[in-house]
């Protein structure tokens, strides 16, 4: 026997998750557990209590989208962070921003002016971007079955602060093309190197302490839930005092952040 919808929906009202807000989700559909109808109803689950808001998961293709093969198809191109996410994409009403690396899709209230020019920037998080909207919307963010290493928002917060070694000065030469089939060229600044998110982990205690993430469970798997506003809060002021926070796998010297 797995999980029912009724038990997922249970699990989504406990987690005290803003029905009618924002929330994006990244996932791990394995962590969930067996769940009767699979996919399809977790999805069915998220988007019934999100009814009323805006559900985004990241369709992000980064991983194979490059100077080499530079072609993002808004249509066709599959998501390279998981299976909820690409299903989720091709659902009735979903809609999909116009980036090469770092798309997300959308349901809901807003969707169309939350996903509004995302191809006008060259960076993968520009501040004017989805991920900066979810800052404007007050937020929060999903880990379903990942943890902070899994936390793009975090990626976003590193590039509106200006991070050095973060982005790549180069540009590369990549497009976008529509559901129309027009090409837009998108030159892309990328993330140096795909290691930096591997020590987003070190403030996982620190963000529960200060009341930005609390825990909770949906099936079998933890969740964290992370508010965006409290979060880029903190994050700055971290930031400021350490920018190389999130640059070794050193533990967290607490005691350099505490005021």
């Amino acid at each position: 026997m797995g999980y029912k919808k009724i038990d997922l929906m249970r699990d989504l009202e406990g987690l005290k998750i803003n029905k009618k807000g924002t929330l994006l989700v990244h996932s791990s559909i394995k962590s969930i557990g067996e769940v009767e109808g699979g996919a399809d109803t977790v999805l069915d689950a998220l988007m019934e209590y999100m009814s009323e808001g805006l559900l985004v998961f990241p369709t992000h293709t980064w991983s194979y989208i490059n100077a080499e093969n530079p072609r993002f198809e808004v249509e066709h191109s599959k998501v390279c962070v998981g299976i909820l996410p690409e299903l989720f994409r091709k659902r009735e009403g979903v809609v999909r921003s116009l980036h090469p690396t770092h798309s997300v899709a959308a349901i809901g209230r807003g969707k169309e002016e939350f996903i509004e020019g995302n191809e006008q920037w060259d960076t993968p998080c520009a501040r004017q971007s989805p991920w900066g909207k979810l800052l404007d919307r007050k937020a929060q963010i999903m880990l379903l079955g990942v943890d902070l290493r899994r936390n793009t928002f975090i990626h976003g917060v590193e590039e509106w602060m200006d991070i050095p070694g973060r982005m790549t000065d180069e540009r590369e030469q990549l497009y976008v093309v529509t559901k129309e089939g027009k090409e837009i060229l998108v030159p892309s600044r990328r993330h140096c190197g795909d290691h930096w998110s591997e020590y987003f982990w070190k403030v996982d205690q620190i963000f529960e302490e200060q009341g930005v993430m609390y825990k909770g469970s949906f099936g079998a798997a933890t969740v964290r839930i992370c508010e965006t506003e409290p979060m880029t809060k903190l994050l700055n002021e971290m930031l400021t005092i350490n920018p190389n926070l999130f640059s070794n796998n050193e533990p967290l010297v607490r005691e350099i952040y505490q005021k």
